[in-house]
């Protein structure tokens, strides 16, 4: 489990030029992430996912984020996520950590 503090800061660091989180927030170069845990990729509803993204057809939880967020290229090859990844795993974890509370 992750420092929800310290995955708040990344988030603003690494994630918030991209991405809202609040409820009803709009949609940015990525989307909105509120309601994000529990949902399946490519379903944030108003925006415009790639097909790759679309058809990966997993459900985000603890377990798909951190993978996903080590390097979502490779983890989704031809999405449109420009962000590199996270390759420290303490980050993941404080990153997912915050968005679990965030999203909800």
């Amino acid at each position: 489990m992750g420092d929800v503090e310290k995955g708040k800061a990344i988030f603003k660091q690494r994630c918030f030029q991209c991405h809202t989180i609040e409820a009803d927030g709009k949609h940015k170069q990525g989307p909105n992430l509120h309601g994000l845990i529990g949902r399946k990729t490519g379903q944030a509803a108003g925006y415009v996912y790639t097909d790759a993204n679309k058809a990966k057809g997993i459900t985000w939880n603890r377990d798909t984020l951190f993978i996903y967020l080590e390097n979502p290229k490779k983890y989704i090859p031809g999405t449109k996520m420009v962000f590199a990844g996270l390759s420290k795993e303490d980050q993941r974890n404080d990153l997912i950590a915050y968005l679990e509370v965030a999203t909800k």
